[in-house]
């Protein structure tokens, strides 16, 4: 098993003082997400060849890997404009990830939930154009459910993800989203969600988070009433509501060996003291 950090946080330290950083905090392998001067969110990379080797020379330095690069792209908008253009900045940050020698990609299924069935037959045509790419190049592919994306519970995310019936296609579970995951119903049954994942379950991105319904739907009040507004936290483990013993016990009864990211955003103050706390509980937990 990998343990990764999510190096969100570090954003604004140079990319090879990010990777320093996060190795010596302890961390052997990098989740690479959106970076402005790299890989911006929704935009086209802007990774040439000299940002490119000077990650490359930062990982070789330090004795770290990339265990997957985390792009999020407009992939399944039902604008068709924004669609193509998303596959585009899928197709050069796949040529970035084989620079990278990095084989395993994450994303989101993006698109938007009251448009969910406009939004999956953009997806649907999107993959039809992607997955030849990421099969050439040797890539695989792992895919979250997230909050305001056509599908946000766990059981439909991982139905599409087996629809895909790619053995390289699977699906990752984070924590942090457990209480949209759930649907509807104050709580969540862990155990039952990872469960459903079973074999497709390949990779955890860990942080805390509060349960925003609670037991009377109003845990959290927001105006105007009725707003669509998804929340969530990515805290240390121990700061929110998930279930740490039911998540930890779960993953050991079923013997998880994929990649396990920590992805806590709340505390950039303090980035190096959050890191370093959630690889001594994850390792603790998990090994790795």
């Amino acid at each position: 098993m990998k343990i990764a950090l999510d190096p969100y946080m570090l954003r604004g330290l140079p990319m090879g003082e990010m990777v320093r950083t996060a190795a010596d905090i302890g961390y052997r392998w990098i989740e690479l997400s959106p970076r402005a001067e790299f890989m911006p969110f929704f935009l086209h990379p802007r990774a040439d060849d000299a940002r490119v080797a000077e990650l490359k020379e930062a990982l070789r330095a330090t004795g770290t890997g990339l265990s997957s690069i985390l792009p999020l792209y407009r992939w399944s908008s039902p604008i068709e404009e924004e669609r193509r253009a998303a596959v585009r900045y899928w197709r050069r940050m796949i040529e970035v990830a084989v620079e990278l020698d990095c084989r395993l990609m994450n994303s989101e299924f993006n698109g938007r939930p009251e448009l969910a069935a406009e939004s999956e037959a953009a997806f649907w045509r999107s993959l039809e154009e992607l997955l030849p790419v990421f099969e050439r190049e040797g890539i695989a592919l792992n895919l979250e459910a997230h909050p305001d994306d056509f599908i946000e519970v766990n059981g439909p995310a991982v139905d599409l993800v087996r629809a895909i019936n790619k053995p390289w296609v699977n699906y990752l579970y984070c924590a942090p989203h457990t209480f949209h995951l759930s649907g509807e119903a104050p709580g969540a049954d862990i155990r039952a969600m990872l469960d459903y994942a079973g074999d497709r379950l390949a990779h955890l991105h860990i942080a805390d988070s509060f349960d925003h319904k609670g037991s009377s739907g109003l845990r959290y009040i927001l105006n105007p009433p009725g707003t669509p507004a998804r929340i969530h936290q990515h805290l240390d483990i121990g700061q929110g509501e998930v279930d740490w013993d039911v998540f930890f016990s779960t993953l050991r009864d079923i013997g998880f060996d994929g990649v396990a990211t920590a992805c806590v955003f709340a505390w950039e103050e303090r980035a190096v003291e959050s890191s370093a706390f959630m690889l001594e509980r994850i390792t603790k937990e998990l090994g790795g």
